[in-house]
């Protein structure tokens, strides 16, 4: 599945630059993101770029020109600067499961709710001023009602809750999890229709999926490691082939994969997020722990253990409400990746409010923001890696 959306302009290079000269913060970043998702004027173009600087000592040219005509790059010889800026959030389940009562639960939110918009209203912003946000759709959207047998919880939610993803500006979901089986062939079949009517790109197992924005193709690959164990790897490489043969310019690999409930990453993680980099991966998005665990380097590259839960209807009261969202703004120059890192993590609830799930993230803010920093600190320290009071990624470790 491919999906495109507009070309951006270059004005955000500049406002990204003041990052890397002064460090990353949460007014440029914003600022950035901003640009980016904004178009602009050829009159805004055309300020945004800086005019040659004229040496006072340079001499008249014959046709009175000051400058030799060589030393004056043409509009076209201007290297084509476009950044990226990709949003990754964990468990999205969109529904409840079958031993759940109505009071309190997803589908009341739902009913209750003026609108979709509800249920991501705390982080539209943060998702509508990058270029793409991706999130794991555990369950399947369906009116199905035979379910698989021997499922302990069997996750489902209605084929208009879709549009809980389009209005809160989530453009791609990762959908290789050991829930989207959980009402059967129908219910996944069900799922693929609803979120290809509402336009958004997904991948689920060999089922690869392209997002292309800014002229980038963004390809995504999504495994359920959890089921299948290593055989997932032969998934993965065939996969990272094929969306190189089809010139993507990223590629993600999104890995249903750990233990729920546990803080560490297993053995394996490690090994099979270490794979899909050498074997071409730009980034590895993982997810099933349910809770938060640290983020690797790799080759320059990142390796995200667990984004936790995020808009989570399956559970009413989690007794770890702590999230986040993965933020990289990828640069390319004349289609070439360069080797930056600009990571930026934003901690966040699953909830506003703090006795319950009313299944609406947050982003965290004072001790509450610091407090999540310093875990997923605490939980990267093993590996390297280390973000700042604003959540931006530390370098020279």
């Amino acid at each position: 599945m491919i999906y495109k959306r507009g070309r951006g302009t270059m004005a955000v290079s500049a406002v990204l630059g003041v990052c890397l000269m002064t460090g990353c913060t949460e007014e440029t970043w914003g600022m950035a993101s901003a640009a980016a998702s904004r178009p602009q004027s050829l009159e805004d173009m055309a300020v945004s770029v800086e005019p040659p600087i004229i040496p006072a000592s340079a001499e008249p040219s014959a046709e009175g020109s000051s400058v030799p005509a060589e030393s004056v790059m043409s509009e076209e010889e201007l290297p084509d600067t476009v950044t990226i800026t990709i949003s990754a959030a964990g468990d999205v389940t969109l529904g409840t499961h079958q031993e759940q009562d109505y009071g309190y639960s997803f589908r009341q939110a739902y009913d209750q709710a003026e609108n979709e918009s509800y249920f991501f209203a705390n982080v539209y912003d943060i998702f509508s001023a990058d270029d793409m946000t991706l999130v794991n759709l555990e369950g399947p959207l369906t009116l199905a009602e035979e379910a698989r047998e021997g499922q302990v919880y069997s996750i489902k939610g209605d084929p208009e809750y879709v549009n809980i993803l389009t209005a809160g500006s989530v453009e791609a979901v990762s959908m290789g999890n050991n829930h989207m089986m959980d009402y059967l062939q129908q219910g996944r079949d069900d799922t693929v229709q609803a979120v290809e009517n509402a336009g958004i790109v997904y991948a689920c197992e060999k089922i690869t999926g392209i997002y292309e924005v800014k002229g980038i193709r963004i390809g995504m690959i999504s495994v359920n490691e959890v089921s299948q164990g290593y055989l997932v790897e032969k998934t993965i490489q065939n996969a990272i082939t094929e969306l190189q043969g089809q010139d993507a310019d990223l590629i993600l690999v999104s890995c249903h994969w750990g233990v729920e409930r546990e803080y560490s990453p297993e053995d394996y993680q490690k090994i099979l997020g270490e794979k899909c980099i050498d074997w071409g991966a730009d980034l590895v998005i993982g997810h099933h722990p349910h809770v938060l665990q640290g983020i690797d380097e790799y080759k320059g590259k990142y390796i995200i253990y667990s984004l936790g839960n995020f808009c989570f209807g399956a559970n009413r009261n989690p007794a770890d409400k702590d999230s986040m969202i993965f933020q990289q703004t990828f640069t390319f120059v004349d289609g070439e990746k360069q080797e930056d890192q600009e990571i930026r993590i934003i901690p966040c609830s699953v909830s506003s409010v703090p006795d319950r799930n009313n299944f609406q993230p947050t982003p965290a803010a004072g001790e509450e923001k610091t407090r999540i920093i310093n875990r997923i600190n605490e939980f990267s320290q093993e590996f390297g890696v280390r973000f700042d009071g604003d959540g931006c990624l530390q370098r020279g470790l």
